[in-house]
């Protein structure tokens, strides 16, 4: 199972990059977000929970990280994004909901980056 958990490290840290760089794409041709965008943003979410979820279990077998450090990088970009839903709905952001996800999408790309190199025992 931690080869299973590797291989969606990579692919959570591809799609958190991905979202970024579309909103700062986004900001600076002055567009508004589509219909991509926004099934972008349920995909990140959903392989962000699955990839905790398999974490989780992995701890649950006794299969501990290096460092707890792994543990608090990985479940972040759930609190992260939670914090984006709470802050699209706020008036500052009403007219552009896409803000808060890609600003959470670019500190989640950090983190998630953080917690692959961790479980690689690279930093």
């Amino acid at each position: 199972m931690s080869e299973l958990h590797r291989y969606v490290g990579y692919v959570v840290v591809g799609i958190f990059s991905i979202g970024w760089l579309v909103g700062l794409g986004l900001w600076i041709a002055r567009r508004e977000a589509g219909g991509l965008f926004w099934r972008w943003l349920v995909a990140a979410q959903v392989v962000a929970i699955g990839q905790a979820l398999v974490g989780i279990a992995l701890l649950v077998i006794g299969r501990r990280p290096l460092t707890w450090l792994h543990v608090v990088y990985g479940l972040g970009p759930i609190v992260i994004f939670a914090i984006g839903h709470l802050l699209a709905r706020e008036e500052a952001f009403r007219a552009r909901p896409w803000v808060p996800f890609s600003l959470a999408s670019f500190i989640s790309f950090g983190l998630s980056l953080r917690a692959l190199t961790t479980g690689l025992g690279l930093g």
